[in-house]
């Protein structure tokens, strides 16, 4: 029986059906397990990443960062892999580390800091003695090395402990391939989660944890609106200017606003900066659209001192200014901030009394003695310190009674049952085992 040309095209035309979703089927079947394949190599690093750097790559010694990477205990041994100057002064120099037991590294919060335990030769040339010093991470979190960035001090007169040791010891020590004692990343001065907008404030070497909250916002969150002021005296003293043009230039929602107080006579306005004179709120008020911004600020105190409370009489909520906590004490927030404690703070009262185990010493305590750890050397008792605000660890004291007080949260975390004597006060009668 002959079949009807009408159900002879019909069949013809599901044939071709047929063949051409097998094809497509065959198609993405294939192209699922290519793109499989290629997932699991670069999971395995086998693959080079879209950068072009494969695994042979030599960066910073060709370290790797899994997610299973976690914070060390104590300090670690790092190595210096490379230097570079960074401003036209020269003294601002990046310092890249890399671990010496080539192990991962812990990624960190942009905004953190590391802690450095040096050996600096004494004045007198008898030897070196044990100096802790906290620096900025000045860079986005990258594979295998960290970034500090560390400005130089200016010649101080002679003293047995002049300012700037340690700052001047990185630029005439530290070299290529020197090594360092360094703590995992800490501290709380890090951007909060999520994608409010944010201004970024910076003065002189504040920069540094700046720009690793901007690269860290370049490159996580590129469409996050991001204004970053950045006041110093002139062009030879801004670090980093190229990378931050160059930032400013790729990326509509970053907005570079370069202060010159000082400007030089070369220096032009509109092309190499922004505003003449210093950061200050009315040039956020002219700047600034009305966003709920959240404000971070690092320079010298008395830059922090006077914007910390104009942002408020501005009417910025207290939880969206943030500030550089290396100096705490010294920058005062119009509302009270709670004390970390087990209880809420008390004010010192003049019938505390504070006994130093150790030393077998007790004194009372007055509102005028400072912190602890001036107290204690009022008292002679030397107490090993570093920072002296709460960041590098370094006079973390047992409480063998008692409670103390924290004016705000120190960035070292202190082990339970112990204090940080540089950043607190005594709540109540108190021994120590100092």
């Amino acid at each position: 029986m002959l079949t009807p040309p009408e159900m002879t095209s019909a069949s013809l035309l599901l044939w071709i059906v047929l063949g051409i979703t097998l094809q497509l089927a065959l198609w993405l079947g294939f192209g699922f397990w290519r793109h499989w394949g290629e997932y699991r190599a670069l999971r395995a690093g086998l693959l080079p990443s879209e950068g072009g750097a494969g695994p042979q790559a030599e960066v910073f010694s060709g370290l790797t960062e899994p997610a299973s990477a976690t914070a060390w205990n104590g300090f670690r041994n790092f190595r210096v892999d490379h230097r570079e100057i960074e401003d036209g002064t020269r003294s601002i120099c990046s310092f890249y580390l890399v671990p010496e037991d080539r192990q991962p590294l812990p990624s960190f919060k942009p905004g953190q800091f590391l802690t450095f335990r040096l050996g600096i030769p004494k004045a007198d040339g008898s030897g070196t003695e044990q100096v802790t010093r906290c620096y900025s991470l000045s860079d986005a979190p990258q594979s295998g090395h960290y970034r500090v960035s560390i400005k130089r001090a200016p010649s101080p007169p002679k003293s047995d402990h002049p300012p700037g040791r340690s700052s001047n010891f990185f630029h005439d020590h530290v070299q290529v391939g020197t090594t360092l004692q360094v703590r995992a990343p800490s501290g709380h001065f890090t951007l909060e989660p999520g994608s409010s907008p944010i201004v970024l404030i910076a003065g002189g070497i504040g920069i540094t944890p700046m720009l690793s909250m901007l690269n860290w916002c370049q490159s996580q969150q590129p469409e996050r609106e991001v204004w970053l002021f950045y006041g110093v005296r002139n062009s030879k003293e801004t670090a980093f200017a190229a990378h931050l043009n160059a930032i400013a230039a790729a990326n509509p929602n970053v907005h570079l606003r370069l202060c010159f107080s000082d400007p030089l006579p070369e220096d032009r306005l509109g092309k190499d900066f922004h505003h003449r004179g210093r950061v200050d709120v009315n040039l956020f008020r002219m700047e600034l659209p009305l966003k709920p911004f959240h404000y971070y600020i690092c320079g010298p105190t008395p830059m922090m001192e006077t914007l910390v409370p104009a942002l408020d009489d501005w009417g910025v909520p207290d939880a969206h200014i943030h500030f550089e906590a290396f100096g705490p004490a010294s920058i005062k927030r119009r509302k009270p901030v709670a004390a970390v404690t087990e209880n809420a703070i008390a004010v010192p009262v003049s019938d505390i009394t504070v006994t130093f185990a150790k030393s077998g010493k007790q004194a009372p305590w007055s509102p005028q003695s400072g912190s602890l750890l001036e107290f204690a050397e009022s008292q002679g008792i030397a107490i090993d310190s570093g920072c002296r605000a709460g960041g590098c660890g370094t006079c973390q004291t047992t409480i063998r009674s008692g409670e103390v007080a924290y004016r705000q949260a120190p960035d070292y975390d202190p082990e339970p049952g112990t204090c940080l004597m540089c950043v607190c006060t005594p709540k109540t009668n108190v021994t120590l085992e100092a």
